[in-house]
């Protein structure tokens, strides 16, 4: 494969070239390629880190306990997770072997850089209005550098192709606090960062509808 993205006209067609993907190691241990999924006419793309167990096991994207989180947020803050694209930034799960369990590992900046591919496909084939960026790793996939999710967290930062992008974290954080009081309040920040995103959704149709009216 070259590096520049094929010309691809489905998420049908992506996702085939997805399950024949071999730019880096990571399908070598995977289960199974984990694409993207939601409507083709979505406006709002969500992209996590990569699959976890339940999403390498099932083929797809946030199915597992992190999922469910992301899930009761988008409803929290108005947002209907059937009228959102989710993906993640590495298209594989890549773990290691503890006993019998297969535990998560951060892939790493070769790893992200070479399944940019598929996500810059993604995103041209949505053409999203409102990016969100679940966690580090996603955010580095998509701003081309180590960011700071508490450095970019609040703002709506302008992409290179008109869309606009949220940075937070991602839902995995949350099942790991222990002690309720910071579990219910960095939920709150969650949902707060998603509202942020719904607003500038709104804020692009409002635009759009008034654009259309002159």
């Amino acid at each position: 494969m070259s590096d520049r993205p094929s010309v691809m006209t489905s998420f049908a067609e992506l996702r085939a070239a997805e399950e024949a993907c071999t730019r880096c190691p990571l399908y070598r241990s995977a289960t199974q390629v984990v694409p993207g999924e939601g409507p083709s006419h979505a406006h709002v793309l969500i992209i996590g880190e990569q699959p976890g167990d339940k999403e390498d096991l099932a083929g797809r994207p946030f199915v597992g306990p992190a999922g469910q989180v992301l899930d009761r947020a988008l409803e929290d803050a108005d947002i209907a997770r059937d009228d959102v694209f989710v993906t993640n930034a590495v298209k594989h799960f890549k773990h290691e072997l503890r006993g019998k369990r297969r535990l998560h590992k951060k892939p790493n900046a070769y790893e992200i850089d070479r399944c940019k591919w598929w996500l810059d496909i993604e995103r041209t084939l949505l053409r999203p209005q409102v990016v969100v960026a679940l966690g580090a790793t996603a955010a580095r996939s998509l701003v081309g550098r180590v960011v700071t999710i508490s450095k970019l967290r609040g703002e709506a930062i302008a992409l290179a192709d008109g869309s606009r992008l949220v940075v937070t974290i991602h839902p995995s954080y949350l099942l790991r606090i222990q002690e309720p009081a910071d579990k219910r309040r960095e939920y709150g920040l969650f949902v707060g960062d998603l509202k942020l995103a719904a607003a500038l959704l709104a804020q692009e149709n409002f635009h759009a509808r008034r654009a259309a009216s002159r």
